[in-house]
């Protein structure tokens, strides 16, 4: 049986930059996103055709969604670019980490283990989020983020009104509110690692011990947990936004 590893395997160095299988799958979807994009972007016309319709039909869907939660079209149109770039990056890797490619094909190299040296197969991709590393920076950049979106929405002024007040019982929540700025990052980041981690040892199980036809049922409910953990991510990220984007009156 292969052997289930939490840290992601280092493959080679780029400017002394240690290159993981996970991170070298997060570039595969970046590459993949820009290249749809730039195709979806090419084939844009003032009278839509089936595929720019169906297109145009969901941007229209997530909209409505996004109002519901912004109670503006103006702001939803504003941070739309953002939390649909964190909900189709989020998706597309873990829909890609649920690929045949990614686990048997890999670099073999010879290593000790155990106390024993043999030779150690390295899995070439791994799903980004089941990296840890990957998904405290993702959560980190997301509350990032969100705070200088306040800035900007707020100014300075607003932005510290958010935490702090001449009201002392305010203030005291506004500290809590600044200590669950980073239960935030500890939330999403264990959140996202450990149900994707937790789905990828589960197909590897099941594939080693029955194969083919049996596991199938199971990568499909994989699939479904890929979209939904990319969703949820998305949705406390526009929740947040929000929040973080209205003033305190309000």
């Amino acid at each position: 049986m292969p052997e289930i590893s939490i840290k992601a395997e280092e493959l080679f160095e780029l400017w002394h930059i240690p290159i993981t299988n996970s991170i070298l799958l997060a570039l595969v979807t970046c590459a993949f996103l820009l290249v749809i994009g730039l195709i979806l972007r090419g084939r844009l016309a003032l009278i839509p055709g089936k595929l720019q319709s169906v297109v145009e039909l969901l941007m229209e869907q997530v909209l409505g969604l996004m109002d519901s939660v912004f109670g503006s079209r103006e702001k939803s149109e504003k941070y739309l670019p953002m939390i649909l770039t964190v909900f189709l990056f989020i998706l597309f890797s873990n829909w890609f980490g649920l690929l045949p490619i990614v686990g048997p094909v890999g670099l073999r190299h010879v290593a000790e283990h155990h106390g024993e040296v043999k030779e150690v197969l390295v899995p070439l991709f791994r799903a980004p989020s089941a990296d840890l590393n990957f998904t405290i920076a993702l959560a980190v950049l997301a509350v990032f983020s969100v705070n200088v979106l306040s800035v900007l929405a707020l100014g300075i002024v607003g932005f510290i009104k958010r935490f702090f007040s001449k009201d002392i019982i305010l203030s005291a929540v506004g500290i809590l509110e600044i200590i669950s700025e980073f239960v935030k990052i500890i939330s999403f980041s264990f959140r996202l690692f450990g149900n994707v981690f937790a789905g990828e040892v589960l197909l590897l199980i099941i594939g080693f011990l029955v194969p083919l036809i049996v596991p199938l049922p199971f990568l499909f409910l994989e699939v479904f947990v890929g979209f939904m953990q990319a969703f949820i991510f998305a949705m406390l990220t526009m929740v947040f936004m929000a929040m973080a984007t209205t003033e305190h009156a309000h």
